[in-house]
């Protein structure tokens, strides 16, 4: 890891819905990352405009994926970039989901919006050992059906096929939607899970997080099986600035995917 941005080039640019493209980026020369874990991120720079902490969206020992929303002059600049771009990249910085804590137990991920990007990675190491757990779960919820991340990705995921039960919701449906229409929430009475033998996954919007956990331990499961990724308070990934500090907390150090156990007294502490 280095607090030096190592020069990358974007290889691939795919646009995921309007304001969401994915990345693919190969080392621009001699120097490379060390391989990243899933939930962990990057500090992707844009040059001449600032950088942005950045979950990994694949894994690829060759490079690396990133998803990303245009939602800032940074983003922005980033989600314009053309394959022969250059980027400039630090990292990896975070802890990471921790899938093998899940070994032998049902595997339960939520994410709302764009938060099943940092969480893909985790549901394709799932999909590659499906042996190594018990049920396989992804719930995903999204603003409207061209929201959805990786559209022909969970189409595949929702075969009949596939060893994971795949669900999918939206807060505004279209006049051809067919799916489910509510908070994500709402698809956990149709997954397959045991309570007590399951590991959680989630990311997503605060509320959506909280509103997941909490539906969770009314079920039984307990807090600390219970993995959210708080990614969105991230700012410097240095844990000098201090944007990310939640209690005794500095996420870009001791996060972003903690436990529920520690997650919900730091987020109830900011809410007073």
């Amino acid at each position: 890891m280095t607090d030096i941005p190592v020069p990358y080039q974007v290889t691939q640019v795919h646009g995921e819905t309007a304001d969401t493209v994915t990345l693919t980026l190969a080392p621009a020369g001699p120097a490379t990352l060390a391989l990243f874990g899933p939930g962990q991120f990057a500090m992707v720079y844009a040059f001449g405009v600032g950088e942005i902490p950045v979950s990994v969206s694949r894994i690829d020992r060759y490079g690396l994926v990133h998803t990303v929303r245009s939602v800032g002059a940074v983003s922005a600049a980033l989600c314009a970039l053309r394959p022969g771009a250059q980027v400039g990249l630090r990292g990896p910085f975070g802890t990471g989901w921790e899938l093998e804590r899940a070994h032998g137990q049902d595997v339960l991920v939520v994410a709302g919006g764009i938060g099943l990007a940092p969480l893909r990675p985790l549901v394709l190491d799932a999909l590659a050992a499906p042996h190594a757990y018990g049920r396989l779960n992804l719930l995903a919820g999204a603003r409207t059906p061209d929201d959805v991340l990786y559209a022909r990705q969970v189409h595949a995921w929702t075969t009949a096929h596939s060893p994971l039960h795949c669900a999918i919701t939206v807060d505004r449906p279209a006049p051809a939607w067919r799916g489910r229409v509510g908070v994500v929430t709402s698809l956990l009475n149709d997954a397959r899970f045991d309570p007590h033998n399951t590991t959680a996954f989630i990311c997503g919007p605060e509320a959506m997080i909280r509103a997941t956990a909490r539906d969770l331990l009314h079920r039984g499961l307990p807090a600390h099986r219970i993995r959210v990724s708080l990614e969105r308070n991230m700012r410097c990934a240095t844990g000098h600035c201090g944007h990310c500090q939640l209690g005794g907390v500095l996420l870009c150090r001791d996060g972003p995917v903690i436990g529920w156990d520690r997650a919900e007294s730091l987020l109830l502490v900011r809410e007073l």
